[in-house]
């Protein structure tokens, strides 16, 4: 996907154009320049409906696509909603790429997840572990989905020769992120929850897990950064980043913390004072999870976000969306 090649007449297609990754996206491509975007909201087009989905394609025709819509949510919602997460990520994925296949679009980036990889794989993860072993139970719904992702792109551009690029994020956080309290990740769940105990004048704070798993966290700008970094590159270039023009590239910042650590952080940043305790009956889920992104340093792009100012960026959007509620 050579986005230098993009002239004023071509249309860029952003499936999930309200998330956190699909609105960064955004913002970063306006900010070189970058203006025709094609948007459908939820109401307009059901990614889901592969009628519908054929029918918006077939009419618009757009040039590239970039697929950041998913249903996404954390251990919580993976638990309790294993059949949503498998069947609406698998559908949406495969009418997508499908039409995009079909109307013959220049590219396509598609959004994955580090929860690809196997529960106990080989730290830092590279690209290579997938398929290594045997996947964290409390999300392999949504994780075999997104595998199947990265196997279509890679089947279209073995079999049609297509130009179909996957990135695999790891734990995003920062502005537009889902705060529910039942259905959101680490991240914005610790800061909403955290948040109220401070205006309530909690003496403690319950969090789930023992909190020694270690994640590693990426701001969704620097995501947005990394994306259109990879829009960039020359098909050579892609593969031989990749090695093959079968692979994936993994986006992270290189670096993991406890749960406790992030926990304790983001307590900083609100400016909680109360203690934090974990409920080591609940489940931790996967022990670590630290990509390799070797791979993409090679081809230039490196993270500019620290945690501590991305958690501070985070809590100021929080605050924003309650004073807007």
């Amino acid at each position: 996907m050579t986005i230098d090649m993009l002239n004023s007449n071509d249309k860029i297609y952003i499936a999930g154009h309200r998330g956190m990754v699909g609105s960064a996206i955004i913002r970063n491509l306006k900010s070189k320049g970058y203006s025709n975007f094609l948007t459908k909201t939820h109401l307009e087009l059901d990614l889901t409906d592969q009628q519908a989905v054929n029918q918006m394609f077939a009419e618009e025709k757009p040039d590239y696509v970039v697929l950041a819509a998913a249903r996404v949510g954390g251990i919580y919602a993976n638990n309790t909603y294993p059949a949503d997460f498998i069947y609406d990520n698998l559908m949406i994925e495969c009418n997508v790429i499908h039409a995009a296949y079909q109307q013959n679009s220049k590219g396509l980036l598609f959004l994955g997840s580090s929860c690809i990889y196997p529960r106990n794989a080989n730290q830092p993860m590279t690209e290579d572990e997938l398929l290594s072993g045997k996947l964290e139970a409390t999300n392999e719904p949504y994780a075999v989905a997104k595998i199947a992702g990265i196997k279509l792109c890679e089947s279209y551009n073995r079999q049609h020769e297509t130009d179909f690029r996957s990135v695999m994020p790891t734990n995003l956080y920062g502005p537009n992120d889902n705060y529910h309290p039942e259905n959101s990740h680490v991240i914005p769940a610790l800061i909403r929850r955290i948040h109220e105990a401070k205006l309530q004048q909690k003496a403690s704070v319950e969090i789930w897990g023992t909190g020694s798993p270690r994640r590693e966290f990426l701001h969704v700008d620097d995501m947005a950064a990394a994306c259109v970094h990879v829009m960039h590159l020359s098909k050579d270039e892609y593969h031989n980043i990749t090695e093959e023009m079968l692979s994936h590239i993994n986006v992270g910042c290189g670096e993991d913390v406890t749960i406790k650590q992030l926990a304790e952080t983001i307590s900083r940043v609100v400016g909680f004072k109360g203690e934090l305790k974990f409920d080591a009956s609940k489940p931790d889920g996967t022990p670590r999870k630290l990509l390799s992104i070797d791979r993409l340093k090679n081809s230039g792009w490196l993270p500019e976000v620290s945690l501590e100012d991305g958690l501070t960026d985070a809590y100021s959007d929080f605050k924003e969306m309650q004073t807007s509620l």
